[in-house]
């Protein structure tokens, strides 16, 4: 019988899990090394799935059916009154969404690892060529070598460097600020937390958007159910501070001068928690596999939040590595089938990316003249021929079907 594949995965959060337990389920060898000493489950916010790939991988074995969700079917489009602080609804769109708390998908993929050596506290010194064709891996440990060697360290990921040196983040012109506040802050504003425990909502202003919605407290929040009583209403704001303003605190003064007073109103009262501000970027590595060194996540490819694939892509990408393993005879073969597939399945989401990018943030819409049509029509332009989850179902198609076709050779995010 021969000797099960060696794969060492470098980073040990949401798509080193999911690769982990990839490789695991297709009979390989896995350890993973990770660099912090600590659990991670209390980081990130929301994450949002598509109902599909989410029945997906509970039913492959990769998430727990147990793992909480807060499972939507709508979203609605808003803005704020002209010459007024209420709230005018635009548009609604059957857009059904699995949102989950990132601790928790942590949490479950790590669970699912099952046998995989898992280290925590130990980062990677550096990754060089071992025998037949495979890698070696040091850290403090010492040298292991590895067939493969996936590379799962993030955004400013060093494995990525060795594959395509010249391939680093490109700055978006704009910002986006993200919260995930208990559902007892804004305890005041009934009518806007029935609305988000039917729907995702998403709030149109002049030079961006914010996006709210549900998700189920984490490990750390109460008793980590999940249920009702345990969520989190969590957003994401996008926008571009004036010259001079301070990015974080800024977002407040954005809600205050753009928001219906009662929106702006839940962006006030997320006080610390909601204070994270990052900067959106976006890469697309040109290979994301060349042997012995294979990319998942946002290591292959950094997609703009509007996409709402970060954590999806990623897990995507371990079940495409999963079934790759299993039908391919070799290695190479296997990673090579993985790089056709899923570089072209990066490149159409980063593409797309910036569509939205544009149509949400740079080039606005004026949104209080559009209604149910023109939010529409507008957004089949910015699809552009194709389709996304979060996008699929707009009414009165101008070419029924024509948001099923994906560009040739661009897989469909699930």
């Amino acid at each position: 019988m021969a000797a099960a594949l060696r794969i060492g995965v470098i980073g040990g959060s949401i798509a080193g899990c999911a690769v982990a337990v990839a490789g695991s389920r297709a009979g390989a060898d896995v350890t993973v090394y990770e660099r912090s000493d600590a659990e991670l489950q209390d980081r990130g916010f929301g994450i949002v799935i598509p109902p599909p790939l989410h029945a997906e991988l509970v039913g492959s074995g990769y998430l727990d059916a147990a793992m909480p969700t807060a499972p939507v079917g709508t979203r609605i489009w808003l803005t704020r009154e002209p010459g007024g602080r209420s709230a005018r609804e635009l548009a609604r769109q059957s857009s059904p969404v699995t949102p989950c708390n990132w601790g928790h998908l942590w949490r479950s993929l790590r669970a699912s690892a099952g046998a995989v050596r898992y280290l925590r506290g130990q980062p990677v010194v550096s990754v060089g060529r071992g025998g037949s064709g495979g890698a070696v891996i040091t850290s403090a440990r010492g040298d292991e070598p590895y067939d493969v060697v996936v590379g799962a360290d993030g955004h400013a990921s060093a494995t990525r460097r060795l594959l395509a040196p010249g391939s680093r983040p490109e700055p978006a012109p704009y910002l986006v600020w993200r919260g995930a506040i208990p559902l007892g802050a804004p305890a005041g504003r009934p009518r806007e937390l029935e609305l988000l425990r039917e729907a995702w909502v998403t709030l149109g202003f002049p030079g961006g958007h914010g996006v709210f919605y549900l998700i189920p407290g984490g490990p750390q929040d109460g008793d980590g159910s999940g249920g009702e009583s345990n969520r989190l209403l969590a957003y994401a704001v996008y926008g571009r501070p004036p010259e001079g303003a301070e990015p974080g605190p800024y977002v407040h003064e954005l809600a205050k001068e753009h928001f219906p007073a009662a929106w702006a109103d839940i962006v006030a009262r997320g006080g610390r928690r909601a204070a994270a501000c990052h900067p959106v970027a976006d890469v697309q590595t040109p290979r994301v596999a060349r042997p012995p060194l294979l990319l998942a996540g946002d290591a292959a490819g950094v997609t703009r939040p509007h996409t709402a694939t970060g954590a999806v892509k990623a897990l995507q990408d371990a079940l495409c590595l999963e079934r790759v393993l299993r039908e391919e005879p070799g290695r190479s073969a296997a990673l090579e089938r993985y790089a056709d597939e899923r570089t072209a399945a990066g490149a159409h989401l980063v593409e797309l990316g910036r569509r939205m990018g544009r149509a949400l943030v740079e080039e606005t819409p004026d949104w209080p003249t559009m209604g149910q049509v023109e939010v529409d029509t507008w957004f089949r332009g910015v699809l552009a021929g194709t389709r996304h989850y979060l996008y699929a179902e707009t009414r009165e198609a101008a070419e029924p079907g024509r948001l099923e076709r994906p560009p040739p050779g661009a897989a469909v995010p699930r």
